[in-house]
């Protein structure tokens, strides 16, 4: 994979596996670019664009090849390599995305959970009981995680976030509004912001 690969297609690869996966499940064995662009409301030109970004994995006359598309691109997402993932806030927030998520067929392997509050310690969720944050350092040094998930208020993420990343943690899925990116740039952070999000949709409305 030679060059820098755009924000614009790494964004597009987790909807290509996502959709690739639904024929999958319906049974299809191949596509063609112009059939997959139709579905997708891509053009087919900006389809081998993207793939091509990594080698292209289409045959002239025959499409892609569904099953081994899918596992090249999940390869590309790193899918393929679990990742140690630690969540932070088992709030109604925390609580939804620990139970709800496949972490799993994502490439990530949830490990510990963890709150401040003492009621929720001891509770248990998708089987591991909620840990408290003040074993956080002793949890972190003996399991390694790479990945934090923060579920919690801004004004909490910022000690927790310095705290983590000396204690090796690499990457942030940040719910909570603190930018982390800004004091820490040599992180990797993807975050998600629900107001935001709300928001363009208020935008992309008609009066």
């Amino acid at each position: 994979m030679g060059g820098i690969i755009s924000e614009s297609v790494i964004k597009r690869l987790p909807r290509y596996y996502r959709f690739l996966g639904e024929l999958k499940a319906q049974g299809r064995e191949r596509i063609s670019s112009r059939e997959l662009s139709e579905r997708m409301g891509l053009t087919a030109s900006q389809i081998r664009q993207d793939l091509n970004c990594f080698g292209g994995f289409g045959q002239q006359g025959y499409g892609y090849n569904i099953e081994v598309l899918q596992s090249e691109i999940g390869q590309i997402l790193k899918l393929d390599r679990p990742k140690n993932t630690i969540l932070i806030g088992m709030g109604n927030l925390g609580r939804a995305v620990a139970m709800h998520m496949n972490f799993e067929s994502k490439g990530f392997h949830l490990i510990g959970l963890f709150d401040s509050k003492e009621s929720l310690v001891g509770q248990v969720v998708r089987n591991q009981p909620i840990r408290s944050t003040d074993t956080l350092d002793e949890f972190c040094r003996e399991n390694l995680p790479q990945v934090a998930i923060l579920c919690i208020p801004k004004e909490a993420a910022e000690g927790i976030s310095a705290q983590l990343i000396k204690l090796g943690v690499k990457a942030f899925w940040n719910f909570s509004h603190y930018d982390i990116a800004m004091n820490h740039p040599g992180v990797v952070v993807q975050n998600i912001h629900f107001s935001d999000s709300l928001m363009r949709l208020s935008f992309k409305m008609d009066d």
